[in-house]
């Protein structure tokens, strides 16, 4: 439905793609500016560093696209319109996924697969079997990996209900942070999204291996395949997380 009504104003829907496909370049634009005056960021050429924000921003941007309109449920818990979610015979995880549904978000994954297309080709990368197989599972898994930060984020506001900014906080924060090369940043915070909330294994563990840079934190070399597998555990613990949260659900008693 939601589709069908964006595309009734085809050129309004295109000026909108457009726009968000703008506003997201700003970000490339800025480590732009950064490489007009340095050679090197962490170590990192400029093409190597479009390729960690290529696979940064194509793999947030599906997870946007297929579920970005999550953080309005803290609206509809504190209104009590999601009670009309819970009498519809469809699954109500789906249901606030499609509210709102905004196709022209497909101007982020355009311009994440642009960026990284350059990346591919300035980056002289020994191609293997194994490197050209992992690159659509780390872009399929980190997807996963970004969906389950959205279910998470939202199960949280059953309990907070007004913390949407929280949750970007680790969904467009996270993409931002992943942008950038792990050797900028401090040991801690490496640790901390590679342990405790897994988004390194988003672009910073595959992209070394096929960028053929060292792994952070001297990780053993077959974390890099591990994203599928860390993709399905934050998936079953986002939707545990959601299970809790809907079953906590108690309206707003008017």
């Amino acid at each position: 439905m939601w589709i069908r009504s964006t595309l009734a104003y085809r050129t309004s829907f295109a000026l909108t793609a457009l726009g968000n496909f703008a506003l997201t370049f700003l970000d490339f634009v800025a480590i732009l500016l950064m490489f007009s005056q340095v050679d090197a960021l962490g170590g990192y050429t400029l093409p190597e560093i479009a390729f960690l924000y290529g696979m940064t921003s194509v793999a947030f941007g599906l997870a946007d696209l297929a579920i970005g309109s999550m953080d309005r449920l803290g609206a509809r818990v504190r209104d009590g319109t999601l009670d009309t979610l819970l009498v519809r015979p469809a699954p109500v995880l789906a249901q606030v996924c499609a509210d709102r549904f905004g196709l022209r978000r497909l101007g982020r994954v355009v311009q994440g697969a642009l960026v990284l297309g350059y990346a591919l080709a300035a980056v002289d990368i020994d191609w293997t079997p194994l490197k050209v197989l992992l690159m659509p599972t780390a872009l399929l898994s980190g997807a996963a990996i970004f969906c389950a930060v959205f279910v998470a984020g939202a199960a949280f506001q059953f309990v907070a209900q007004d913390a949407s900014e929280v949750q970007n906080a680790f969904t467009y924060g996270g993409t931002t942070l992943l942008q950038y090369p792990p050797t900028v940043f401090g040991k801690e915070l490496v640790r901390g999204v590679t342990f405790v909330l897994p988004l390194a294994f988003v672009n910073w563990l595959p992209a070394s291996h096929i960028l053929g840079r060292p792994y952070p934190l001297d990780l053993p070399g077959w974390v890099a395949f591990a994203p599928p597998l860390v993709a399905a555990a934050c998936c079953a613990l986002a939707g545990l997380a959601w299970r809790a949260g809907l079953k906590s659900y108690r309206s707003t008693g008017s």
